[in-house]
């Protein structure tokens, strides 16, 4: 049985076996990992939405960002909009498809200006143009919006390109932008929610986009199931090996026995000899041979 066990084949099995059961187990507490992170963040996201509003210099400041607790919580300030350092951020979605974001510095009363996402627009005929954005109304305005960190090529897989369009950006690299203004911003940006007094036209206002924990927990059970699987099929696979090894064992057994048992029942060369000359014997008159006592 043992050679059975370490045949060549079943060798290769054993080793597959060895390796993608380990790897099904690592797999299921990655998925289950992920599965909290994004439980966390959900219950974040929600936590934040829910908070109530606070003014912005509590949650950013000036040459800092927001911390990842902050984001979606909504900070309010008041200031005027500042139109001509105005940015369309491009490739984004909207009720009309893909379009533009119109991020416009807001100079608080305070001093630092904020950085606010007023909204979507569609975009031009060709990916060139830049279409022109509802304009801000004059004098001081009260904002309220979402805070965001700033975009950066790590946490959104883009990168701004040097041959965009004036005033055109793929993304809300915060820090690059204030390089080009002419006073101090705060940290992160937001997604404008309310304001006063109401501009008509307006861009159209962002919806939350809620998060979920997704699949991941699914996932992670699927894999463990793979695995209980893979070692059912192994024990099967040895189980079956193991029987056809018997019952060829078994079967060889039975085939010895039965030709021992033939050659017992069949006389022997001498006896047959024997038997066939004593009648020709006794035709010549000779005396048959006895046996000598």
């Amino acid at each position: 049985m043992r050679r059975v066990l370490f045949s060549q084949r079943m060798l290769a099995f054993h080793a597959l076996v060895l390796v993608i059961v380990p790897s099904f187990i690592w797999l299921g507490f990655w998925q289950l990992d992920r599965w909290e992170q994004r439980s966390a963040s959900v219950e974040l996201q929600q936590g934040n939405l829910a908070a109530d509003p606070v003014p912005v210099a509590e949650l950013t400041e000036v040459g800092g960002d927001v911390d990842p607790g902050d984001r979606w919580r909504s900070v309010t300030a008041s200031g005027t909009w500042d139109a001509e350092h105005e940015i369309l951020l491009r490739n984004r979605d909207g009720s009309g498809g893909v379009g533009f974001h119109v991020l416009t510095p807001l100079v608080t009363e305070e001093g630092p200006a904020l950085l606010v996402n007023r909204g979507w627009i569609p975009r031009g005929e060709t990916a060139l143009d830049t279409p022109d954005a509802p304009p801000v109304p004059a004098g001081t305005v009260e904002v309220v919006g979402r805070l965001h960190f700033s975009e950066t090529e790590q946490n959104t897989g883009l990168r701004n390109r040097d041959d965009l369009p004036e005033g055109q950006l793929l993304v809300a690299d915060v820090p690059m932008i204030a390089e080009g203004l002419p006073y101090p911003v705060y940290g992160g940006y937001i997604d404008l929610t309310g304001q006063d007094p109401v501009p008509d036209p307006a861009p159209e206002r962002l919806e939350v986009r809620e998060l979920d924990s997704g699949m991941s927990l699914s996932y992670a059970v699927q894999w463990w199931v793979f695995t209980v699987v893979a070692i059912g099929g192994w024990v099967f696979l040895v189980r079956r090996e193991l029987s056809e090894a018997r019952e060829a064992e078994a079967a060889g057994a039975a085939g010895d026995t039965g030709s021992a048992g033939g050659r017992d029942g069949v006389d022997g060369p001498g006896d047959a000899d024997d038997a066939d000359d004593a009648p020709v014997a006794a035709a010549a008159g000779e005396r048959p041979r006895e046996d000598v006592g």
